[in-house]
């Protein structure tokens, strides 16, 4: 199961690389996730929320579409600093668990 720390991540990952809304954001998640994630849109909005909360996103009106205006999503310096972290101490993670579930040679 994700934990809100890891979706966190996904969404300051997603959003680093551009302005995302919402459903943009719920899009890209399934697609990249070869649809094996699938999250609750209200799930989403409360981890954007969050994010808003703890200054690591902010947010923004954009174009009109379909008769109402896209929040936009734009992560932060603070958002940049927890990303870096949260990547470096994913790599130390993975290269831990390599050590023990990477057969061994005999």
């Amino acid at each position: 199961m994700l934990s809100s720390r890891h979706m966190e991540t996904i969404l300051l990952r997603i959003i680093d690389e551009s302005d995302r809304y919402g459903y943009e954001l719920f899009k890209e998640i399934s697609e990249r996730s070869l649809e094996r994630l699938q999250i609750k849109e209200a799930t989403l909005y409360a981890v954007l929320q969050r994010l808003e909360k703890q200054g690591q996103i902010s947010s923004y009106q954009g174009e009109v579409s379909n008769g109402s205006k896209r929040r936009y999503y734009h992560i932060t310096p603070n958002g940049k600093e927890t990303l870096q972290t949260e990547m470096k101490a994913w790599q130390e993670m993975k290269e831990i668990l390599n050590l023990f579930l990477e057969e061994k040679e005999q």
